[in-house]
C-alpha cells in the first residue's frame, strides 16, 4: 500500500518571507551555533519548537524524500505556514510558490494545496479566488486562530473566540460557496469553538489538524499545563468528551497528525535519536483509540507534519506508532488504507495518484 501524507510543510526561510525568517537569517550568516537558539529564544518559543534546527533551513521536496526513507509516500498535502508577505493577496504567493516545487521528480507527488487566509479579514473572497487562480491544487485554507488560556504556551492569539467570531462566520461563508475546505489548528480547549463551527456550517468541510493539539498532555509545558499527572488527566478527560462532541458533526474528519509534537509535553531526545515506536505508543494510543471509536476509520486522515515533529521522532516511526496503535484496537487492512490514503484523497479531491 502507498501512502498519501496529508500534512507536510515546505518552506525556504532564506528566500521567501516567513515570520521565522529573520532567525534563519541569522543563523545562516552569523558563525554561532544553533544551540544558541535554545539559551536566548523564549521559553514558549523552546517548548513549541523543541530544537530549532529545522526551522533554520529550508525545508523542500528532496528533503521531505530523504526523512520519508522506507514509508512509500506517494504524494503528499503541504499546509501553509507562517508566509508573511505584505498586502491582502500576500499569501497567494505561498501558494504559487508551492505549485512551482520540483514535487515528483523522485519524490512524492504534489496532492493538494491548503493556503492561508482569514474569513475575518476584507477581501476574503477575493484572497480565495487568487489561491484558486495560482494553482489547480488549491482546496481550501488555515487560519492562525490558535489561543489557550496558560499565557505561556505559545499562541498567536491572545483571548478566545476567534472561530465563532461574527465577522468569522460571515466570511467563512466564501469558502462553502466555493467549495474549499478549512483545516482548523486549534488547542484542545477550543474543541467546542470547532464545533459550533460546524453546526453553522454543516455542508462545509472541516479538517481538525493534530486532534485538536492537547498542548501538556505528556508533559509540562507552559506556566501550569500539565504539570502533574492530575492536570494531564483532566486535560485528557476533556479533550475525550470535547472530540465526542465535535465528531458527531459528519462535515467534520480528524487528522492523527501532530501528535508528536513538543507541545504536548514529549521529553525531546538528542538530535538524530528519533524516540522509540513503544515509547511513543505508550503515550499516543489513548488518544488514538478515542479517535478511532468516534470518528471511525472512514474520517481519519494521518499526517506526520513534518518537519515540525522532526525533533521528537522520525517519519517512519510516526506512521509505525499510528498503524500499531490503530491496529491494535481493531482496524484492519482497509481501515488503515483508508487512514493512510484514500481518505486523503476524497477530502483533498486528489486525482493525480
Amino acid at each position: 500500500m502507498t501512502v498519501v501524507d496529508a500534512h507536510i510543510h515546505q518552506w525556504d526561510p532564506l528566500t521567501t518571507p516567513r515570520e521565522f525568517s529573520g532567525l534563519a537569517k541569522l543563523f545562516h550568516y552569523v558563525p554561532v551555533p544553533i544551540d544558541w537558539a535554545k539559551r536566548l529564544a523564549p521559553k514558549r518559543d523552546r517548548e513549541f519548537v523543541g530544537d530549532p534546527e529545522p526551522f533554520v533551513h529550508p525545508y523542500l521536496p528532496a528533503d521531505y524524500r530523504t526523512d520519508a526513507g522506507d514509508v512509500p509516500v506517494e504524494g503528499i498535502v503541504h499546509i501553509e505556514v507562517e508566509w508573511s508577505g505584505k498586502g491582502p493577496l500576500a499569501p497567494v504567493g505561498e501558494t504559487r510558490w508551492v505549485a512551482s516545487l520540483p514535487f515528483g521528480v523522485d519524490t512524492p507527488a504534489l496532492g493538494a494545496i491548503i493556503g492561508a487566509g482569514d474569513p475575518a479579514a476584507p477581501g476574503f473572497a477575493e484572497l480565495l479566488d487568487a489561491h484558486l487562480a495560482a494553482s489547480p491544487l488549491f482546496r481550501g485554507i488555515r487560519t492562525r486562530v490558535e489561543y489557550h488560556p496558560d499565557p505561556k504556551v505559545r499562541a498567536h492569539n491572545k483571548a478566545p473566540g476567534a472561530l465563532t467570531a461574527p465577522a468569522f462566520l460571515d466570511g467563512f461563508g466564501a469558502l462553502a460557496e466555493r467549495g474549499l475546505g478549512f483545516e482548523a489548528w486549534v488547542f484542545s480547549n477550543q474543541l467546542p469553538e470547532v464545533t459550533a463551527l460546524a453546526g453553522h456550517y454543516p455542508d462545509a468541510t472541516i479538517v481538525l489538524n493534530h486532534l485538536g493539539t492537547p498542548a501538556g498532555i505528556f508533559g509540562p509545558v507552559g506556566k501550569e499545563t500539565g504539570h502533574n499527572p492530575g492536570q494531564r488527566r483532566e486535560l485528557f478527560v476533556r479533550w475525550r468528551d470535547d472530540l465526542s462532541a465535535l465528531a458527531t458533526h459528519p462535515n467534520v474528519v480528524a487528522k492523527v497528525s501532530g501528535l508528536m509534537m513538543p507541545i504536548l509535553g514529549h521529553p525531546v531526545p538528542p538530535r538524530g535519536n528519533p524516540t522509540p515506536v513503544p515509547a511513543l505508543l505508550e503515550r499516543i494510543s489513548p488518544l488514538l483509540e478515542h479517535a478511532l471509536d468516534v470518528f471511525g476509520a472512514d474520517r481519519l486522515i494521518w499526517g506526520s507534519n513534518f518537519p515540525v515533529d522532526k525533533p521528537i521522532t522520525s517519519i517512519g516511526n510516526a506512521a509505525e506508532a499510528v498503524a500499531t496503535a490503530l491496529t491494535a484496537h481493531g482496524a484492519d487492512e482497509k481501515a488503515l488504507e483508508q487512514v493512510f490514503r484514500s481518505n486523503a484523497q476524497r477530502v483533498y479531491r486528489i486525482d493525480n495518484l
